[in-house]
């Protein structure tokens, strides 16, 4: 099994800065894809920054120039960094993990979600 755990949400104001961490622990194969998911009210979740098990990066349009993803592999971790934030950000923001195995294929884990509001 595999636990993600989040951190860093909170209350900011509209160009204001935030910066999320993920850390990913237990039966973590090193074939994965580790990134963020937001979901806004009444909205579906979407991508928002991504490595993948190549290590390339994936950001949406969205939020291309004002977050910034980075990953530390030898602690299991990922953090977004959220710069200019507007309005338009607040949502519930997930980590994710997708790990491959020869048993399994892939498989995905969820954190738990940290709010990020963004208000004046």
């Amino acid at each position: 099994q595999v636990q993600l755990v989040e951190s860093g949400g909170g209350l900011v104001q509209p160009g204001g800065s935030l910066r999320l961490s993920c850390a990913a622990s237990g039966s973590i194969f090193s074939i994965n894809a580790m990134g963020w998911y937001r979901q806004a009210p009444g909205k579906q979740r979407e991508l928002v920054a991504y490595f993948t098990s190549g290590g390339k990066t994936n950001t949406a349009d969205s939020v291309k120039g004002r977050f910034t993803i980075s990953r530390d592999y030898a602690k299991n971790m990922v953090y977004l960094q959220m710069n200019s934030l507007k309005l338009e950000d607040t949502a519930v923001y997930y980590c994710n993990l997708r790990s491959y195995s020869a048993a399994s294929g892939w498989t995905d884990y969820w954190g738990q979600g940290t709010q990020v509001t963004v208000s004046s």
